[in-house]
């Protein structure tokens, strides 16, 4: 029902909503025969449906590289996130996790649902990754042994400063920018980005998430997880968990406010990084994820409700969003639009009005300059259109004829 009444608001999301569909039964269909090979694509559809359907654009030698190296950089992320692992385990494990790749027999029971399938059938993962060239592997190994040292550093280590933060970042995605570019350019379509860049592209995610993620990683059980840095949040409270109560709020928000300015810091590099690809089906792959976080952080901001439960884009825009970003203007003119969102929520009595606005601006600016905002539809913001009975009526119906054919496809 909830997407239904979505539609009702936003009817204009059906069709995306409907390729969207069609694209994820499609991806379903070219799951590999080879059993390893399924697994492997199977399981990337289960911890992310998202990540699944964005890779299928890609050639299959580079598509096949980068959804193992997800898959073990997922394994390690689930040996890291486990907090029922006694620290003494699992320290060695995180450093000598790139090892294991080249092992078709190891295997080690941790995670939960679908991390934990992955984790006990490890052994696909290791046939497959056997079956990549060799500069594939050798970047799939140094990236996951560097990540894994990183990891074993903060399992022992406090996130106290923004410096810290950014480095706990750089280890569990930064480093995942840095692989990706290694593998581009391992593929032969694409220059060797710099470091910086690569770093930036995966910080960005990550703060994202980090910002987005806050409820579900201080409720954790049996050991919650902080990665909000006691530089910013001590500013605000006493301890990090006391964001989440009521009578916070309003301290609450402006943690939160300055949190979202340290990730706009990134933006530029991004943008920088996506406008030097030459590939298209590797611009999308790239583009997608980063539209989807300056549009993430736009929900966020100022949004109470990022300590009451989950904020995130409703599936029509996300459906939008994978449709619709094509080409390096589309992706200016995401940024342009969640950017100006975000503009309009700034309040002048917050703590960071003045340097969340400056980054904001610098933002636009970059999108300004690119001469291509008039190229493109803003699909972000729009007033609100007069639907009328009979269409919303016509949608439902088309609707309901599309869901019965896929589910008679299905059976």
């Amino acid at each position: 029902m909830g997407t239904l009444r979505a539609i009702l608001k936003n009817p204009d999301d059906l069709y995306p909503l409907i390729k969207l569909k069609l694209a994820a039964r499609h991806a379903e269909k070219q799951i590999p025969p080879e059993p390893h090979w399924g697994f492997c694509y199977l399981m990337l559809q289960k911890v992310s449906r998202s990540f699944a359907l964005v890779i299928q654009q890609l050639p299959v030698e580079l598509r096949d590289a980068v959804c193992i190296f997800y898959l073990v950089l997922r394994a390690l992320d689930t040996v890291e996130d486990d907090t029922s692992i006694p620290t003494d385990v699992k320290v060695p494990i995180l450093i000598s996790f790139h090892q294991h790749v080249y092992d078709r027999e190891w295997h080690f029971a941790c995670g939960t649902k679908e991390y934990k399938v992955l984790m006990d059938q490890f052994h696909h993962v290791s046939t497959a990754f056997l079956e990549l060239g060799k500069l594939y592997q050798q970047a799939i190994e140094d990236i996951t042994m560097r990540m894994g040292a990183g990891m074993a550093k903060f399992i022992c280590k406090e996130v106290e400063t923004t410096d810290d933060y950014d480095e706990y970042c750089h280890y569990v995605a930064g480093l995942v920018g840095l692989g990706l570019s290694k593998l581009f350019h391992a593929s032969g379509t694409e220059d060797l980005a710099s470091d910086s860049l690569s770093n930036s592209m995966g910080l960005f995610l990550q703060k994202t998430n980090i910002i987005r993620d806050y409820l579900e990683d201080i409720n954790e059980v049996p050991k919650c997880r902080m990665f909000w840095p006691r530089e910013i949040w001590s500013k605000y409270v006493n301890k990090l968990e006391d964001l989440k109560y009521e009578e916070n709020s309003v301290k609450a928000v402006q943690c939160l406010n300055d949190m979202v300015t340290n990730a706009l810091s990134h933006v530029e590099d991004c943008l920088t990084y996506m406008f030097n690809l030459r590939d298209p089906a590797i611009f999308r792959f790239c583009a997608i994820p980063q539209v989807m976080a300056i549009g993430t952080l736009a929900m966020c901001y100022d949004n109470i409700e990022v300590f009451r439960g989950v904020v995130k884009m409703r599936r029509g825009l996300t459906a939008k969003v994978i449709d619709r970003t094509k080409t390096m203007a589309d992706v200016y003119g995401a940024f342009f639009d969640f950017s100006c969102m975000l503009k309009s929520k700034v309040n002048n009595n917050d703590p960071n009005a003045t340097k969340t606005l400056k980054r904001l601006d610098a933002i636009l600016k970059t999108c300004r300059d690119s001469g291509t905002l008039n190229k493109r539809k803003s699909y972000i913001i729009r007033s609100e259109p007069n639907y009328s009975p009979v269409l919303i009526v016509v949608i439902f119906i088309i609707l309901a004829i599309i869901l019965a054919q896929l589910s008679g496809n299905r059976s």
